[in-house]
């Protein structure tokens, strides 16, 4: 586990984190599988809305409440913390 502040998977954002996008692609993944992205304040309705338009948009959490241990139980659904959007098309400039 490491010690860096977790930042947005926004293209080019190096701010620190403050959401988890939950998702997942229902053609590959399982209903139950979570796929994650980082947010920060300014990208989190940005990424939001590139997620929610494809139908792949599940959850939006405080990375605070995702990281407790009520949504650990999660377990290895919620183990991808994207850099997605930063190498791919859902980030922003």
């Amino acid at each position: 586990m490491s010690d860096e502040t977790p930042v947005c998977s926004a293209k080019g954002c190096r701010t620190d984190a403050l959401w988890v996008l939950a998702w997942n692609n229902p053609k590959i993944h399982t209903p139950e599988r979570r796929k994650t992205w980082l947010a920060c304040e300014e990208h989190r309705e940005h990424l939001s809305q590139f997620l929610g338009v494809r139908g792949f948009l599940k959850d939006v959490v405080l990375l605070t409440e995702w990281d407790s241990p009520e949504k650990a139980t999660g377990g290895a659904a919620g183990e991808s913390t994207g850099r997605s959007a930063r190498d791919g098309q859902g980030g922003s400039s």
